[in-house]
């Protein structure tokens, strides 16, 4: 992990890392898990995104709260806050200054997705753990290689433009995900908007995972990696492109619960506004973390109806 992977890390918001970790925040104060404390001491600054307990001393950024509540090495609240976040780890580090910044090779990375085959390990995660429907996957055209699912990432065109893998094995090192050297983020499932239909709804989610799953219960999804790489711009361009707006289409999110889900909505809210579209909210349960997991939670039977297999199959 470089120092610019690491910079992402250290801006990632301090009251949301705090409870991941559990500490339950109130008013920007918590009790501080650093010594025996009865009144919230710990304070959080969110202007300079750091925290300090006056009482202790305790002071740092979000990589020090991690290491210091898990207990562990550096690295190790490094691969932490980069797992609970979904923060993307290059493969390689970034080229240097002086040398071209590499491409993403779609022409190296294409055939590996022509005839996508799952390891017995994937067909765990994604039917017996994630419940998802095989229409989906197949449409998703969802690869293995060894421990890694591969995610591929596709223009509206149907151009592959990036590769996400993400882990399933049982190396603690090892981050959750990845991108090849020289792939950007991107949204995910692009293709869905040329899909789309006059007053058809649209939801917009965080994380592949929570695509599958809303594309497993019926709905037409696109997916923004992680609340921290929302880019504006091209989501806006996209759904210009897509004519989302002449359509009438109404955008719909789930945001996760958890400051990151929070901010990812309130970003749309604003994209949203200054385009025109609407965008309607909906809450999940307070003991779900995210989409996925209530889909995953409800342990349905897959038997969604001959629309959305005809649809996936016919796309894929």
């Amino acid at each position: 992990m470089d120092r610019h992977e690491i910079q992402k890390l250290r801006e990632l918001p301090i009251e949301g890392v705090a409870e991941r970790l559990g500490l339950k925040t109130t008013c920007h104060r918590c009790l501080c898990p650093f010594h025996d404390d009865h009144t919230p001491s710990l304070h959080f600054n969110t202007s300079t995104n750091t925290f300090r307990c006056y009482a202790c001393g305790a002071h740092g950024d979000a990589i020090s709260l991690a290491k210091g509540v898990l207990g562990g090495s550096f690295p190790d609240a490094c691969r932490w806050l980069a797992n609970e976040h979904n923060v993307i780890i290059i493969s390689q580090k970034p080229p240097e200054a002086t040398r071209p910044a590499t491409k993403f090779d779609a022409l190296r990375y294409a055939r590996y997705f022509e005839h996508p085959w799952l390891s017995p390990k994937a067909h765990r995660f994604l039917f017996d753990e994630r419940h998802l429907h095989p229409a989906v996957v197949r449409y998703c055209r969802l690869n293995s290689y060894r421990d890694w699912l591969q995610i591929p990432y596709y223009s509206q065109q149907g151009q592959l433009i990036g590769i996400q893998r993400r882990y399933m094995g049982s190396d603690p090192r090892q981050p959750r995900f990845r991108f090849p050297q020289g792939n950007g983020c991107h949204i995910y499932n692009l293709p869905v908007l040329r899909m789309l239909r006059q007053d058809e709804d649209l939801y917009i989610t965080e994380g592949c995972s929570d695509c599958w799953a809303m594309l497993s219960a019926g709905h037409k999804a696109i997916a923004i990696p992680s609340a921290t790489l929302l880019r504006r711009e091209e989501l806006r361009h996209e759904l210009t492109e897509a004519s989302i707006l002449e359509k009438n289409i109404t955008l719909h999110i789930y945001p996760d619960n958890d400051n990151a889900g929070e901010s990812l909505y309130q970003q749309l809210l604003s994209v949203t506004t200054e385009t025109g579209l609407c965008l309607l909210r909906h809450n999940l349960p307070q003991h779900c973390k995210d989409f996925s997991d209530y889909w995953a939670a409800q342990a349905l039977p897959v038997t969604r109806n001959q629309q959305l297999t005809d649809t996936y199959t016919h796309h894929a």
